[in-house]
């Protein structure tokens, strides 16, 4: 994804931020970083249970990350700088943005490597809530690759309406990348991006059961 030049240093900047401060505030623990590497267009698709999830993940991975962030982050432009620096872009809530799919659709056809929560808004609770069929979508459109993602102890540090983070310690488990159903015709079917969803469903329950279970490890 193209930045500017103070854009991309503000984000390397952040990164490094990101590794040697925050990461050891949560003693972060991780397994499966490679996959966050995979070569071609990725689609990042985490559970969601804190504001802290985008960035311990762009934190971790080398590649410059694009997210779907909601529209309301945008309205002071400080702000909204320093949020598009960091490869976000809006999307409004509740409704058929499609602009935005539209943008994410050709930033992954460039190959970029993008965060899209399959569960939308943050959830609570140590099970995948409802999932939305952007990511499946997306994937079909695109041929990028799924890697859910795990992430375990974000919602205790920062819940909803938190100011500032407490330390608890956070475990991320990155699966392997799935691949998104094909047909001859380069479209899939309802029926098969439905069943594409409920298949990155039970790999990310999975992996967010591992990390539950490295969160909870002493």
């Amino acid at each position: 994804m193209s930045r500017s030049r103070s854009g991309r240093a503000f984000y390397r900047f952040i990164q490094i931020l990101l590794r040697t401060i925050v990461f050891r505030y949560f003693r972060l623990r991780h397994r499966g970083r490679e996959h966050l590497e995979t070569a071609g267009p990725l689609i990042l698709a985490p559970v969601h249970r804190s504001n802290l999830d985008a960035p311990l993940i762009g934190g971790l991975s080398d590649r410059s990350l694009a997210a779907l962030s909601k529209e309301s982050l945008f309205g002071s432009r400080p702000f909204a700088w320093i949020i598009s620096a960091l490869g976000a872009f809006p999307v409004a809530r509740g409704s058929a943005d499609r602009d935005a799919l539209k943008s994410a659709q050709e930033l992954l056809e460039g190959g970029a490597s993008m965060i899209v929560f399959p569960e939308g808004t943050r959830q609570s609770g140590p099970s995948v809530g409802e999932m939305f069929d952007g990511p499946a979508f997306l994937a079909a459109r695109t041929g990028a690759k799924v890697v859910p993602i795990g992430i375990a102890g974000t919602e205790d540090a920062m819940p909803s309406g938190a100011k500032f983070p407490r330390r608890t310690r956070v475990a991320m488990i990155i699966g392997e990348p799935l691949s998104p159903p094909t047909s001859e015709s380069g479209r899939i079917s309802l029926s098969q991006r439905k069943a594409f969803t409920a298949e990155i469903q039970e790999r990310l329950q999975a992996v967010f059961d591992e990390a539950q279970a490295e969160a909870e490890q002493v």
